[in-house]
């Protein structure tokens, strides 16, 4: 059975049972906890939370994940994968064991000519809790099973919570028995053999100090039982597809199969070469997913996630022997395998791809320039005489260069050197403890929306936002948040987050700053409005200062939004949506939006693009929206289904969370945007947007920066003063000043160059002169000079100079020091000669900079060095001598 196929059952099974089918968020929520969604429940986390209210009593979905923390266990295991879809049924206070229980059986069992899976009932159990005989109850009534196939088990195995205060409770697991080949009867801890495939989670209790897994307290029965359940769909895939591991199933293992071509190796017969086949398979379709959902490359957090993994994809395949690029290669099949479950992998596939392939290319320098500096290593390693590889040196590589250790292995292999592994390990382990300690301490986030959750309950529905409509509206204060949670009341001064039944200020979100203004109350006092947001779904909160008087809970309350603000925060957003059209016209429909900032009179813009945008592109761009506001477009709001918006052409941005009615933003009938924001009425009224320019802010994404309106027209008066002072002191007019100052700059090029020329003619012209003057130390001829103001090219070119003079058939050494911008740089040449007597360069160099305050190296015949000090210059070159002397003198 494909994968797709149990995917599509499982969904119409709980269907046709009464469930709501939920499609799959995507990979990136708003959640302080999580860079990705990393099970199938986080989405509905608002509803076990309290935070919000459900929509509906049942739920079913295939929700798409990823997990990292274990990355380098992938391909090592059957189980391992960054990528896995999670099936799972929800109940929120409707049905809850026996019914979570009796749905799970009845599919799992029932026969795959009428809709099931027809796993066989005589290999499956059941693990419970180990009290909770309920559950023990309900498995041998509904399944039949005997006390021989029901296991209980401890909280480690059987016990769920968030690993927060919130809900939690037991836990019943169905297995199935693969088989004595893979483990011992009743071994349950193995996992191979009993495998777990699908997780029933009864949410019965509330939890408080949750210390461990292990370790919490249990306040209390929830008022509402939940059911959260998660089946693996690769898990349960290679089940009823006869495989022994995820990474063979129908939607991974024809990667693999594609870099086994590429390779000329064999999958199957050698235990590391596998392990690099399915790291390859399972980070190349991982990678695709989190780019389909708007991720790109980059150095920290989830562009940091996707930049690894495509790494390591890359370099397996290296591992594997393949040096030309593959993710041309083996991409497309993957996204042939997965766009049956996924329609809009085919739809992005130009985004998703050049993003991939840029990143490959990337990295492909990064080995260039790693390689380069793994050299350098390796050579000071062995010119000390060690045979080892410092596990700090791997570790820098790893860490700043992204070089991996595996390749950084196999070369030192290749110069006969180890590496210190284990410090290399030690070093990583820390990293990744910094890490664990940085999640762990944002793992109190939910502790904070204890007071918003109170407040929202307080007012028992969403705060109505009346901003779309209106600036100025009367409401009621129904909530005051401090430090400290709830408050009755605060005083002057007093800054506090105040919540009101209706507002019309716009909470910060989508890219778009907040409101600010003032807020009246009935008793006259008089609060300022700082910054507003939603801290929990359908809260508004006003981040205030109390300017005067007092607030209390009930009075009324008069909120007036700073309107030049808000009018010209909408101008900025109203300007993004235009740029953000233009740009897909004109690079194609791969300049997806990747990020953007509203703010008043500019707004920022991000999207993806493989390279630097031309400036034909930017000025075209700029062209077409600024005719676009003299054609002063109707901008335009309504609210539908998320099915017509996009069959309406309504562009969805990645990482928005929206609902199942959306809003859509209409530029006239050119740009059409789901968005939540605060617009212009027409396009005429932003009057001009000017685009300042674009840059890269990582690997395949590029930023544009703009103003709009007023500053936009005060930018341009700016520039216009600037090009008629220019045109005055050059005595042209201004269309030809591009022609001057290119002129001007083309001839001060020319005029550095004659005098660089010059200088290093007088530089060298006394090269001569020093030759014929050498000193004699004992028997070898002797230039010690100083050369100030002379640079580290200028001291290197004189110093071969001076050697390539000196007479042939005697032992010469020649010493530079030249002093450039209060800072020492040292050359030291020696001919073959002297090198007979034992001279070093490499050596003398280090003398030299010893004596500056710096240190230096290089090979026998020519070495370089610097130093902080060059008050020392004289000392260094007596130093020099002297050590010249007694080489001479103990050969």
């Amino acid at each position: 059975m494909e994968t797709a196929e149990i995917r599509r059952r499982f969904l119409a099974h709980f269907e046709a049972r009464g469930h709501q089918v939920v499609p799959s968020a995507s990979l990136l929520l708003d959640d302080p906890n999580l860079l990705f969604v990393n099970a199938g429940m986080v989405p509905f986390k608002p509803y076990f939370l309290g935070q919000e209210t459900p929509r509906f009593k049942r739920a079913v979905s295939v929700q798409k994940c990823v997990r990292t923390l274990d990355i380098e266990e992938v391909g090592k295991t059957s189980r391992h994968g960054t990528f896995f879809q999670m099936n799972g049924n929800f109940s929120f206070g409707d049905y809850f064991k026996e019914g979570a229980i009796e749905f799970a059986w009845e599919l799992v069992t029932k026969p795959q000519s009428e809709g099931g899976y027809g796993l066989p009932e005589s290999k499956l159990y059941a693990s419970v809790y180990q009290d909770d005989d309920e559950a023990i109850a309900i498995w041998k009534r509904v399944a039949g099973l005997p006390d021989d196939r029901i296991v209980r088990l401890g909280k480690k195995d059987n016990y769920w919570s968030m690993g927060v205060p919130g809900p939690g409770g037991p836990c019943s697991e169905i297995l199935i028995d693969r088989g004595p080949q893979f483990g011992a009867e009743r071994d349950w801890d193995a996992g191979d053999r009993y495998l777990e495939f699908w997780n029933l989670v009864f949410m019965q209790e509330e939890l408080a100090d949750v210390r461990s897994k292990e370790d919490f307290d249990v306040l209390g029965p929830l008022p509402s039982k939940n059911i959260d359940t998660g089946m693996g769909l690769e898990r349960v895939a290679y089940l009823l597809q006869g495989k022994d591991n995820m990474y063979e199933i129908d939607e991974i293992f024809p990667v693999i199969e594609k870099a086994v071509e590429l390779s000329g190796r064999s999958y199957g017969k050698n235990h590391e070469d596998d392990v690099r086949f399915r790291v390859v398979a399972d980070h190349i379709r991982s990678g695709m997913m989190l780019i389909g959902d708007g991720v790109v490359p980059g150095n920290e957090g989830r562009g940091y996630v996707l930049r690894r993994l495509l790494r390591r994809a890359v370099r397996s395949m290296r591992l594997l022997g393949v040096e030309d690029r593959t993710l041309p290669e083996l991409l497309p099949v993957s996204q042939d395998k997965m766009q049956e479950s996924y329609p809009e992998l085919a739809r992005d596939w130009e985004r998703i791809s050049t993003i991939a392939y840029a990143e490959e290319d990337a990295f492909r320098q990064t080995l260039r320039t790693g390689t380069t500096i793994f050299d350098v290593a390796a050579q000071e390693a062995k010119s000390t005489g060690r045979t080892q590889l410092s596990g700090g040196k791997a570790f820098a590589l790893h860490d700043t260069y992204g070089f991996p250790i595996d390749l950084t292995l196999e070369m030192a292999a290749e110069q006969g050197l180890s590496v210190d592994e284990s410090e290399f390990r030690r070093l990583m382990n820390e990293q990744r403890d910094r890490a664990k300690a940085d999640a762990r301490s944002k793992k109190g986030a939910h502790a904070a929306t204890g007071a918003y959750r109170e407040a929202a309950d307080g007012i028992g529905k969403p705060v109505e936002f009346t901003g779309y409509n209106e600036v100025v509206s009367d409401a009621v204060v129904r909530g005051i948040v401090g430090d400290d949670g709830m408050l009755a009341s605060a005083g002057e001064g007093d800054e506090v987050e105040l919540v009101l039944d209706r507002t019309p200020f716009y909470a910060e979100g989508g890219g778009q700053l907040a409101d600010q203004g003032v807020i009246e109350l009935g008793n006259g006092a008089r609060i300022q409005v700082l910054d507003v947001q939603s801290p929990v779904s359908g809260l508004i909160v006003h981040q205030a200062r109390v300017v005067s008087g007092e607030v209390t809970l009930g009075l009324d309350a008069h909120a007036l939004v700073d309107i030049e603000r808000r009018k010209s925060i909408s101008r900025a957003h109203t300007a993004t949506h235009m740029v953000h059209k233009a740009f897909r016209e004109a690079l194609g429909e791969t300049a997806t939006q990747a990020g953007s900032e509203n703010a008043p009179g500019r707004f920022r813009f991000d999207f993806s693009a493989s390279g630097a945008v031309p400036l034909s592109a930017m000025t075209d761009v700029e062209a077409r929206v600024n005719d676009l506001v003299l054609a002063d477009l109707s901008v335009h709001a309504e609210v539908m289904s998320q099915d017509e918006a996009r069959r309406s052409g309504a562009m969805a941005l990645f990482g928005e969370k929206y609902g199942d009615e959306v809003r859509v933003v209409s530029v006239g009938e050119w740009a059409r945007e789901l968005c939540g924001g605060t617009h212009a009425g027409r396009s005429g009224q932003l009057g001009v947007i000017k685009l300042l320019g674009e840059s890269s802010i990582g690997s395949g994404v590029r930023r544009v920066e703009a103003l709009v309106g007023g500053d936009a027209y005060r930018f341009l008066a700016r520039e216009h003063v600037l090009v008629a002072q220019l045109s005055e002191a050059l005595k042209v007019r201004p269309e030809e000043l591009p022609e001057r100052v290119e002129d001007m700059v083309e001839r001060l090029r020319a005029a550095e160059k004659e005098i660089e020329r010059v200088r290093v003619g007088q530089l060298l012209a006394a090269a001569g002169e020093l030759a014929t003057g050498a000193r004699d130390v004992y028997g070898v001829g002797f230039v010690g000079h100083r050369a100030d103001g002379a640079g580290a090219g200028d001291v290197r070119k004189l110093a071969l100079d001076i050697r390539g003079r000196m007479p042939a058939g005697r032992p010469s050494v020649v010493t530079i020091i030249g002093a450039s911008d209060g800072k020492p740089a040292v050359v030291v040449a020696v001919n073959d000669e002297a090198r007979a007597w034992g001279i070093s360069a490499n050596a003398l160099v280090k003398v030299a900079a010893a004596a500056l305050g710096g240190s230096g190296g290089g090979k026998d015949d020519v070495a370089q060095g610097g130093g902080a000090d060059v008050a020392n210059v004289d000392q260094a070159l007596r130093d020099v001598e002297h050590e010249v002397g007694r080489a001479a003198t103990t050969r």
